[in-house]
C-alpha cells in the first residue's frame, strides 16, 4: 500500500511508519521533525501543519491507500481531511478513550456517550484534549464516512514512551533498595495499557483489510498490585514499599495520573472505569496483544537505556518522595 502518516517521528506514529516499511509498504511521513527524525525507509515531507492547507499542496491529488492521522487539533485535522480525504482509500484516526463523557463504569464499550465536541474552528489544548478528539472523530465520519477507522486508544506503553507514565514504576523499582518506594493503596484497582507495537501492528493490519468503525484499542486489565509486584520482581535489588492511603496522598498535594510529583496510573474518584473499558470489539477485529509482562520487561530495558534517574514528565521527584515517606503516619 501507499501510506501517508501525518506525523511519523514520535512514538506511535513513528512505530506505525517503522512497521509499515518493514512490511513492504511505501510510506510517506509529513512532520516537522523538531524533536526526532522520521524512521529509515520512509519518504519524509518536512512541514509544519500550523501553516494551513499550503503544506498539502504537494500531496493533494495523489492517491493514498491509507492515511493515518494522530492530531489533537481540530483545525489541523479538518484541513487534512479536506485536502486528502477524497483521494484516500482508507483513513485511520487515532483518537482516545478520553472522548467518553463518563469514566466511572468498568467494562463500558464503544456505545458509551461522548463528550461534546470542541468547535471545529478552535485549536485544541491539553485542557480540551477529550473534546478535541471528539470533534475530530465527528468531522472524520462526516468527511470520509465509511472509509474511516477510528481508534480509541487508552494509555500506550512500551519502548520509546515519552510520557513517563507506564515506565515510571518499573524504573523506580529498579533504582535499588536504598530508598523506599512510595505507592498508593490501590492494589485492586485496574490498569490497562496497550503496547505501542501491538497498536501499530493492528492499525496497519486494519488498513490492509479496510476495517471501518470505532473501536477501543486497549490492553487487557491488570490489577495495579500485580503490575507493581512484577515491577519489583524485575528489580535487581528489591526495594521496600511504603503504601500510602489515597486521601492522605491527595491531602499532601500528590497529583493523579501524570505530571510533576504525581503517581502514575493512580486515578481520582469517578474514574473507576477509565482503565477498565471493554476491548472485546477490537479483539474480535484482529487486535492481538502480547503478554503484559513482556511489555513491562521491554519497557524497563528501554528505561535503563534512557537512564533510570533521569528527569521525568510524570512521577515523584526523589526529594518529594523522601519527604512524603518521612511524613507517613505510623
Amino acid at each position: 500500500m501507499r501510506i501517508l502518516v501525518l506525523g511519523g517521528t514520535a512514538f506511535l506514529s513513528a512505530e506505525i511508519a517503522r512497521q509499515a516499511v518493514a512490511a513492504g509498504h511505501e510510506v510517506t511521513c509529513l512532520a516537522r521533525g523538531t524533536s526526532a527524525q522520521a524512521p529509515d525507509g520512509v519518504a519524509w515531507v518536512r512541514a509544519d501543519r500550523a501553516l494551513g492547507s499550503a503544506v498539502f499542496d504537494g500531496l493533494a491529488g495523489r492517491r493514498w491507500d491509507e492515511v493515518v492521522e494522530v492530531s489533537r487539533d481540530p483545525v489541523q485535522a479538518r484541513v487534512a481531511l479536506q485536502a486528502l480525504g477524497a483521494d484516500a482509500g482508507h483513513w485511520t484516526f487515532v483518537s482516545s478513550c478520553s472522548v467518553y463523557a463518563d469514566h466511572s463504569v468498568p467494562g463500558a464499550a464503544e456505545d458509551s456517550a461522548l463528550l461534546k465536541p470542541l468547535p471545529e474552528d478552535q485549536a485544541g489544548t491539553p485542557e480540551t484534549y477529550g473534546e478535541s478528539k471528539s470533534a475530530i472523530e465527528r468531522m472524520t465520519r462526516d468527511l470520509v464516512g465509511e472509509k474511516a477507522h477510528i481508534v480509541r486508544s487508552g494509555l500506550i506503553g512500551g519502548p520509546g514512551d515519552a510520557s513517563d507514565r507506564y515506565g515510571y514504576w518499573p524504573a523506580r523499582c529498579a533504582q535499588g533498595a536504598e530508598r523506599p518506594v512510595l505507592v498508593p493503596d490501590i492494589a485492586g484497582d485496574p490498569t490497562q495499557i496497550i503496547d505501542v507495537r501491538d497498536l501499530a501492528f493492528w492499525v496497519i493490519d486494519a488498513a490492509v483489510r479496510g476495517l471501518a468503525g470505532s473501536f477501543n484499542a486497549l490492553g487487557d486489565v491488570v490489577p495495579f498490585g500485580d503490575y507493581l509486584e512484577a515491577c519489583l520482581r524485575l528489580a535487581e535489588d528489591r526495594p521496600h514499599v511504603v503504601t500510602a492511603p489515597e486521601e492522605w496522598l491527595a491531602d499532601q498535594g500528590v497529583g493523579y495520573w501524570s505530571g510533576h510529583d504525581s503517581l502514575p496510573l493512580w486515578l481520582p474518584p469517578g474514574h473507576e472505569g477509565f482503565q477498565a473499558r471493554s476491548n472485546d470489539a477490537a479483539r474480535e477485529q484482529g487486535m492481538v496483544l502480547r503478554p503484559w509482562r513482556e511489555t513491562l520487561r521491554d519497557t524497563l530495558a528501554d528505561e535503563r537505556l534512557r537512564g533510570l534517574g533521569r528527569d521525568r514528565k510524570a512521577g515523584l521527584s526523589p526529594g518529594t518522595e523522601k519527604r512524603l515517606v518521612a511524613l507517613m503516619p505510623a
